[in-house]
């Protein structure tokens, strides 16, 4: 079933665009909620000229966020985990929230809901997806080494 989002979903998608998601979903809890609309044809035109009339407004937000993208791209960021004894692996693993105190404490705020991470229990190179914007989105490398 396709929808419209009405606001910025965590792991689904951004405000105004339109995403396929089970019917369940979508009835029991998107719609409900007041979270999406279903993408009926009209709902689309509707969309489709909003979309228009913002696009100004969006590509001046594109540009900002393809600087931050490339200023992202510069760092050579290193996080600092508690490993077992002797070992490569960790007490624990490493979270987006770990990962997002690491670049602020760099300089960069950024929101968590858009950091993806694989799951990381040990040390080594691993990168971070990162949704800057709709249309900008980077991978940025990373290292965890040992405390």
């Amino acid at each position: 079933m396709d929808v419209i989002l009405k606001e910025n979903i965590e792991k689904l998608g951004f405000k105004n665009e339109i995403v396929s998601v089970k019917n369940g979903y979508a009835r029991n809890y998107l719609i409900p909620k007041g979270y999406a609309i279903l993408a009926t044809k009209s709902a689309i035109k509707v969309l489709e000229e909003n979309l228009r009339q913002q696009q100004q407004k969006d590509e001046k937000e594109i540009e900002k966020a393809n600087k931050l993208a490339d200023s992202l791209k510069s760092l050579d960021v290193i996080i600092k985990a508690k490993v077992a004894e002797g070992g490569i692996k960790l007490f624990g693993s490493i979270k987006v929230t770990q990962f997002v105190q690491t670049l602020s404490s760099m300089g960069y705020e950024l929101d968590s809901k858009f950091i993806k991470l694989t799951s990381i229990k040990e040390i080594g190179d691993y990168n971070a997806e990162i949704r800057l914007h709709r249309n900008v989105s980077i991978s940025l490398p990373f290292k965890v080494i040992a405390e």
